[in-house]
């Protein structure tokens, strides 16, 4: 079940968030907040939120409450329960029902989120949000970590948001893994840390992303970046990079709510993971991608159609790249295999590629061999002499008479028997040199 897949076509558009609160009202919430109760203070806070957020475009909100119906007595492992669900202009109803609520049980924290999965209409392109407001720790032998995990995983919901009321070193331990984690210890940090939430939630902020050449310096441009949710895989933006007319790194607009993983589409690619976007700050990311330029170049005119070239990272087997020669092309920085694809194939290895410079292989121009079968078909093959070695090139095919072949400059051997002929004594062999912009005939008897 994914609900985010529409926002990475729709980058900058400004998506429906939907925000659950997750209240606890377990026993403890009656202890001392200031001058009041926790409960108390926590109530003031959300109506206060539902008067604001009631001015806010594209904003649903629901309430799940848990620790509010059964007595602390009876350990009530499953007390959770939507209170207001989902719905265009549900605030009062929201305002109505927070009052009303009475803490009573124990916390129920893993179980809670793990029945607010459903809470939220099964709707693509929009942001799933939940807000945990809490004072203590999972009390039911869940693992809210890994009900978490698995709904951030699965695309159901965002990182969650939890707001720990009275907490301590052990809240912060016990939810980082959760989401993202805040301590509110009095009535005015619980204010701000509430607007800083809702913020993230529902608000972009800007970010920078410098591509370092080998020097240091965010001079490298013009390649895609995709952003990724590091929990469910998700793409969310596609960003072509650009310098802008200052000469600096152009800015971006991410969602501060995901943690990313960046891929950077230059040859070969470059991973970024566990970004984190501060809301409400510019943020830089640095990454290395130096870059240089390869080029294949053939000397004199070519009779190759369309001469292309396969590029490895040395002492690799996947296949990188595949150039046409004459062009050039960036790579990151280091040493690379080519297997240009000439007739027969040049193999380079460890060729350097350089910061700012261009890298130029240079082939011999190819020459030509026009073979013609006179009387019947043959089984021919084609050898080039390497250090007395025969190394296959081709075959020719039997069903063709006149074989034209674009074919580099050097010593080479054709073995060849006639179709009709049935002792292996009658093959025949003949040497020939095939020299650049030159073409050789060979008629086959």
């Amino acid at each position: 079940m994914v609900f985010l897949c529409s926002q990475k076509v729709f980058a900058q558009e400004k998506v429906k968030t939907r925000i659950l609160f997750l209240l606890d009202a377990s026993g403890s919430m009656y202890a001392q907040m200031d001058k009041e109760t926790r409960i108390v203070v926590a109530k003031r806070m959300l109506t206060k939120l539902m008067d604001s957020l009631q001015k806010a475009k594209g904003i649903e909100v629901a309430l799940r409450v848990y620790g509010h119906t059964s007595p602390p007595s009876r350990r009530d492992c499953q007390d959770t329960r939507l209170e207001v669900p989902f719905k265009q202009n549900n605030y009062d109803e929201i305002k109505k029902r927070v009052a009303a609520i009475n803490p009573k049980g124990t916390t129920l924290i893993a179980y809670s989120l793990q029945q607010s999965a459903g809470d939220f209409p099964r709707e693509a392109g929009v942001r799933n949000v939940i807000v945990l407001i809490t004072d203590g720790i999972e009390e039911c032998n869940g693992d809210p970590c890994a009900v978490s995990e698995a709904l951030q995983s699965s695309g159901v919901i965002l990182r969650p948001f939890i707001i720990g009321l009275g907490g301590n070193e052990d809240f912060h331990k016990a939810f980082e893994c959760v989401g993202r984690y805040y301590d509110a210890n009095t009535e005015e940090s619980f204010n701000t840390v509430l607007n800083v939430v809702i913020s993230q939630a529902i608000n972009n902020t800007t970010a920078q992303v410098n591509l370092l050449d080998e020097f240091g310096k965010p001079t490298e441009s013009n390649v895609n970046m995709s952003f990724y949710d590091m929990h469910s895989g998700q793409l969310i933006y596609n960003y072509i990079h650009t310098i802008n007319e200052k000469g600096n790194p152009d800015t971006l607009t991410l969602d501060p709510i995901f943690k990313y993983r960046m891929v950077v589409h230059t040859l070969p690619k470059v991973v970024k993971e566990n970004i984190e976007i501060t809301p409400g700050k510019h943020t830089i990311i640095g990454v290395d991608a130096p870059q240089g330029m390869l080029q294949l170049k053939i000397v004199g005119q070519t009779n190759y159609d369309k001469l292309q070239f396969i590029v490895r990272k040395q002492n690799t087997t996947e296949t990188l790249d595949v150039q046409d020669a004459n062009e050039t092309e960036k790579y990151i920085i280091g040493k690379y295999d080519l297997e240009i694809l000439t007739l027969p194939r040049i193999y380079q290895k460890a060729v350097s590629v350089k910061q700012n410079y261009t890298t130029t292989i240079e082939i011999p121009q190819p020459g030509k061999l026009i073979v013609t079968a006179v009387s019947q078909p043959y089984f021919a093959d084609i050898y080039q002499m390497n250090r007395n070695e025969l190394v296959w090139v081709c075959k020719l095919p039997m069903d063709r008479r006149t074989h034209s072949l674009i074919i580099q400059p050097g010593d080479y051997k054709i073995i060849y028997r006639a179709k009709g002929a049935y002792k292996s004594i009658n093959t025949f062999e003949r040497d020939f040199h095939i020299s650049s912009g030159s073409a050789t005939n060979m008629t086959l008897n």
